[in-house]
C-alpha cells in the first residue's frame, strides 16, 4: 500500500470497522489488482453469497446486450416480450410502458401495495403516466428477467452465462426466491463484474457490452426526476437524489464521502459493489447488515465505509456537506422524544443507518418536536430540508 502512498496504519480501523458490521468479504481492486481482500469468520473468497438489488446491475448489463444483438430495442412496449395482461390495466395504459422506464423505475405502477416485488398482474395496477413518477419498485424490475428471456428465447441463466459469465470468469447464478431472482456467487465475481464494466464493457479487450451509447446511457442519469439513477445503477455526485420507500428529493450527493463519479451497485443488507473510474478503483463489500437491520439501499453505510477509505488512502475524495454550527437537535443523544429548534425548514426525515426511513413529515416554524420512543437504540440521521436544500445532523437514540 505505500507504493500507492496510502496510509497502513489506516487499514487497522477499516477491518474493525467492517468486522463489527457483520461483513463476510471486502475487496479493493486499484489498477486491476487486488490490493485490499479481507474475509470475516469461516467466510472464505469460494464462498457464495448472494448480491439481493446489486444484482439488478447485471440485469442492466444483460439488457444493453440483447439490444445490441438485436433481440429487443429499449423503446420497445414491455408488452410485446410479457404479453398482453401483464398487468391490470386497460391496454392503452400498459402499452404506454417501455423496456426503458423498467430500467429506470419510471413505470408508473402503483406503489401503494401490499408487496412491492409482486409480479402478478392483480399487484400491477396504474398509479401514473410512465416516465411521471420515480419510484424504487422492484416488481417491473423483475419482469425484465421474462423480457430477456422472450426475446432472446434463453434462460436468464443460459443468457447470462452465455453472453457475460463466459466472457468474464463469473461462475456465479441466478435463484427464484420468492418473486425475485438473486444473483449469487463468490466474492471476485463480483469484482471481475466491476472491472468489465470500469474498462466500459470490455474484458481483456474482448468485448461484453459493447453498445456504447447504451453503456453510456446506462451508468448516467436517466431521467430528470431522480438525478443520481442511471439504469438501474445508483450515480454519486448528482445535485440531488432519491431513495427507496420515499418519493421525497433530497439535496446534494447520496453519499458525500466518496467521489462524486462512483458508479454503485447496492443491495439489501449491504450489499455493496462501488467502481470509481476517476481513480481506477473498485470496492467490494459482501455480508449481512450491518445493524441488524433490513434496509433496501445500503446508502449511508456505503458512505461511512468510505469515510474509512478516505482516511487508508490518506486524503478525502469528496467534501462532505456542511452542518450548521448551531444544533438543531437537542437533546442528542435522545429517548423519548427530540426537539428540533426550527425556524426555516418545513420538512423532516428519519434514517437509520442503513438508510431505511422510519419518521418523515411536514414541520411548522418554532420548537417541534419528534416521538422516537419506538425507536431501537442507534445512530440516526436527520434530514431538514426547504425549498432551498437540505441538511443532515446525526441523532444518537439511547
Amino acid at each position: 500500500m505505500t507504493e500507492l502512498g496510502w496510509c497502513p496504519e489506516n487499514l487497522p480501523a477499516l477491518y474493525d470497522y467492517l468486522d463489527d458490521k457483520n461483513t463476510k468479504a471486502f475487496i479493493v481492486l486499484k489498477d486491476g489488482k487486488i490490493v485490499l481482500e479481507k474475509y470475516y469468520d469461516t467466510f472464505t473468497k469460494d464462498s457464495l453469497w448472494y448480491w439481493a438489488s446489486a444484482g439488478k446491475c447485471i440485469t442492466s448489463v444483460l439488457t444493453g446486450i440483447a439490444q445490441q444483438e438485436g433481440f429487443l430495442s429499449i423503446e420497445d412496449n414491455s408488452a410485446t416480450y410479457l404479453g398482453s395482461g401483464w398487468t391490470s390495466m386497460t391496454p392503452s395504459e400498459e402499452n404506454a410502458i417501455k423496456i426503458k422506464h423498467q430500467l429506470t423505475m419510471t413505470t408508473g405502477l402503483n406503489y401503494d401495495v401490499a408487496d412491492i416485488f409482486c409480479t402478478d398482474p392483480a399487484c400491477l395496477t396504474y398509479g401514473a403516466d410512465p416516465g411521471e413518477q420515480w419510484y424504487y419498485h422492484n416488481a417491473p424490475y423483475t419482469l425484465l428477467d421474462g423480457v430477456i428471456s422472450n426475446a432472446s428465447g434463453m434462460s436468464l441463466n443460459a443468457f447470462c452465462n452465455t453472453r457475460l459469465e463466459s466472457a468474464t470468469g463469473m461462475s456465479g447464478l441466478f435463484v427464484p426466491v420468492d418473486y425475485n431472482n438473486v444473483y449469487f456467487s463468490k466474492p471476485r465475481d463480483m469484482a471481475r463484474f466491476g472491472l468489465m464494466i470500469l474498462n466500459e464493457g470490455y474484458w481483456n479487450g474482448t468485448g461484453v457490452l459493447t453498445d456504447a451509447a447504451y453503456y453510456n446511457a446506462m451508468i448516467n442519469t436517466s431521467q430528470s426526476l431522480n438525478l443520481s439513477y442511471g439504469y438501474l445503477w445508483w450515480l454519486n455526485g448528482k445535485s440531488s437524489f432519491m431513495l427507496p420507500s420515499s418519493t421525497m428529493v433530497f439535496d446534494g450527493s447520496a453519499m458525500p464521502n466518496a467521489p462524486d463519479d462512483m458508479i454503485s451497485a447496492l443491495g439489501k443488507n449491504g450489499q455493496i459493489l462501488n467502481i470509481v473510474p476517476s481513480q481506477n478503483l473498485i470496492v467490494v463489500r459482501m455480508g449481512n447488515s450491518p445493524d441488524g437491520i433490513e434496509a433496501l439501499v445500503p446508502t449511508i453505510f456505503n458512505n461511512t465505509i468510505w469515510d474509512y477509505l478516505n482516511q487508508l488512502m490518506c486524503e478525502s475524495s469528496s467534501l462532505a456537506e456542511e452542518l450548521p454550527n448551531t444544533p438543531l437537535l437537542y437533546p442528542n443523544p435522545a429517548s423519548g422524544a427530540v426537539y428540533i429548534d426550527n425556524d426555516r425548514y418545513d420538512r423532516v426525515v428519519v434514517m437509520n443507518a442503513m438508510g431505511q426511513i422510519v419518521y418523515e413529515g411536514n414541520l411548522d416554524e418554532g420548537k417541534q418536536h419528534i416521538d422516537i420512543h419506538y425507536l431501537s437504540a442507534g445512530i440516526y440521521y436527520v434530514f431538514l430540508g426547504n425549498k432551498d436544500g437540505m441538511v443532515r445532523e446525526k441523532l444518537i437514540v439511547n
